[in-house]
């Protein structure tokens, strides 16, 4: 059985890389001019979107976790417009986040926004499918020894990761060589 599940969890993974790299390479067919770095802001939404879709769909065909106990309609709603709150919240935090650590507040607001969405998409969005709004649980998978499967141990690495590598990502903002003793 952990077998099986591991299997699904990587296959899930390189689909999850797959897209990320497909968002960099199929736009350029379809979009004169489009380049991850020259069109930075529409592939951050390209990505996004693409990633974010592919984890709803891949929470819905696999199943990671149990489903809960009640399966009423409006119970389905109610969750549904958690989750949607968390992530705007979580967005919203992270733009915080972002901004605090030295994002320009006014001058990039849009690009710092789009990149606090692309995080959450990769932390904040694979924990409401796995988890739900369920705050017990976030805290008690994110404890130290707190996860209980596969699939939780892959969101604490798949969560910390990102963060970490959205941070060690900003050391080479000094080397942007935009000022004069740089150069």
């Amino acid at each position: 059985m952990r077998e099986a599940e591991i299997r699904r969890l990587l296959a899930a993974n390189l689909l999850c890389v797959l897209t990320v790299i497909l968002t960099a390479l199929v736009p350029a067919f379809f979009w004169d001019g489009f380049t991850v770095l020259g069109t930075h802001l529409a592939w951050l939404c390209v990505c996004s979107v693409c990633v974010g879709t592919l984890n709803i769909i891949l929470h819905l065909v696999l199943k990671p976790n149990l489903p809960p106990k009640r399966s009423s309609f409006a119970h389905k709603i109610s969750r549904f417009l958690k989750c949607c709150m968390y992530f705007f919240i979580s967005c919203i935090l992270f733009h915080a986040i972002i901004v605090l650590y030295g994002a320009p507040l006014i001058e990039s607001v849009t690009e710092t926004f789009l990149f606090a969405v692309l995080l959450s998409t990769f932390t904040t969005l694979q924990c409401l499918c796995m988890l739900g709004p369920n705050l017990q649980a976030w805290m008690r998978v994110f404890n130290k020894n707190g996860a209980m499967s596969v699939w939780e141990s892959s969101l604490q690495i798949t969560t910390i990761c990102s963060i970490l590598g959205a941070w060690f990502g900003a050391f080479p903002i000094p080397l942007d060589w935009d000022r004069p003793w740089q150069v």
